[in-house]
């Protein structure tokens, strides 16, 4: 279904016709006068296609005089955005380039459930805001990868000099550590291209949500991915009525979504390792974890939780469960990192070197610990975190269980 004709039914068809299109059907609905139009779907731009003979016909059938031409997106026009127009046009920023080359990413983007940010803006946005707090030349990414390449240059130039006391062994090693630069990065090529199977993926579920909702089967076309493979089949080919099961696991899922920290790793009865596993000793203000990135940095601490929104000012010290590659654009501006979870290798660390920044990994609780703005050190070889105690909170400290105790002892 390429090109549709705007009815009353595209008010719940958002995901195939967008936010403009499907408010115009809903002022339908209501009975106002809405001028004749039609709408070309998402499938004609996901797609690639572009139905000439299916426009013409629709254009034809409208008749002679004015027409108006809006571009119209899915995540537009919704409860919790603006109404069309309101927001005014978007200036020429290169984003038609950027989202061509790279709007099948996002956070958690291999979740099929998660929209990409060429069908929500909002974290490309976000990531704009972020990169102009940045106001020192020397802070920008060009220049820091430049500063880090020519350190690295420098150090495989001195260790070439120091190899030459085990000639073949050395030669050796600053063959591999040449190949190891040059290549390193192809390891996420792999990943990259495979995102673009899974946005079609995506898209094609959400078409058939689209038409699973228009059928009554389902009460939204993203339901579709609260369902398994099988219980999709039954909804198209036996008519069978899915909405109450979606409903129960989405129910679920924003249940779960509320958790601040998920369990590393869960035994086969469900048991969450970090329980039964002996507490790292800690000391005062001083967390432990694994050093990541090597430095050391001291600056306000900044928590966060959803980088969509987020916002890292400079030289603040981001503190997070885990990262991925969707938060990167947050370390443009962060002077260190700190993370509940993670490896040596994993996305958060990686950055971290690639940007410069102290990164110390594994911190168990360190969300819940630290509070944002509170001062913090990072030493990124040694893998601890140091909190300055700074002034007494009264919702934490001794005033907290004052006022906390039982009413017949005051």
């Amino acid at each position: 279904m390429l090109v549709i004709a705007l009815t009353e039914s595209c008010a719940d068809r958002t995901d195939l016709v967008g936010g403009k299109a499907a408010g115009l059907g809903r002022l339908i609905r209501r009975g106002e006068r809405v001028p004749a139009g039609f709408c070309i779907t998402t499938e004609a731009y996901r797609g690639g296609i572009v139905p000439e003979a299916e426009i013409a016909e629709a254009y034809a059938q409208l008749g002679d005089g004015p027409v108006a031409v809006r571009s119209s997106a899915t995540a537009e026009d919704l409860p919790d955005a603006s109404f069309a127009g309101q927001r005014g046009a978007l200036p020429d920023l290169g984003l038609a380039d950027f989202l061509r080359a790279y709007g099948h990413r996002g956070v958690a983007e291999v979740d099929l459930g998660v929209p990409r940010w060429d069908e929500n803006l909002e974290p490309v946005f976000a990531m704009l805001a972020n990169l102009l707090r940045g106001t020192d030349p020397d802070q920008a990414p060009d220049r820091r990868f430049a500063r880090a390449a020519a350190t690295a240059e420098a150090t495989l130039r001195d260790l070439s000099v120091r190899a030459r006391r085990r000639p073949v062994r050395g030669r050796i090693a600053i063959f591999l550590l040449g190949r190891a630069r040059a290549l390193a990065g192809l390891r996420e090529a792999g990943k990259f291209a495979g995102l673009y199977r899974l946005r079609a993926m995506r898209h094609h579920l959400l078409f058939i949500g689209a038409e699973l909702a228009a059928a009554g089967r389902l009460d939204q076309p993203g339901d579709i991915m609260f369902l398994t493979l099988d219980e999709a089949r039954e909804a198209v080919h036996d008519g069978a009525d899915q909405r109450g099961t979606a409903a129960a696991r989405k129910a679920v899922h924003q249940a779960e979504s509320r958790r601040r920290a998920v369990p590393v790793g869960l035994l086969s009865d469900g048991t969450d390792i970090e329980t039964v596993l002996p507490a790292r000793p800690h000391t005062g203000g001083t967390l432990t974890g694994v050093g990541a990135a090597a430095g050391r940095v001291t600056g306000p601490a900044r928590i966060v939780h959803d980088p969509t929104t987020a916002r890292v000012e400079p030289g603040e010290i981001l503190v997070a469960t885990t990262t991925d590659p969707g938060w990167t654009p947050l370390f443009l501006t962060a002077g260190g990192l700190v993370t509940e979870t993670g490896a040596i290798m994993a996305h958060g660390p990686t950055v971290a070197r690639e940007y410069g920044i102290p990164a110390v990994i594994s911190v168990p609780g360190a969300t819940r610990r630290i509070r944002t703005g509170q001062l913090i050190t990072v030493d990124g070889a040694a893998g601890i975190v140091t909190i300055d105690p700074g002034p007494p909170d009264p919702l934490t400290g001794p005033a907290a269980d004052r006022l906390t105790e039982p009413a017949a002892e005051l």
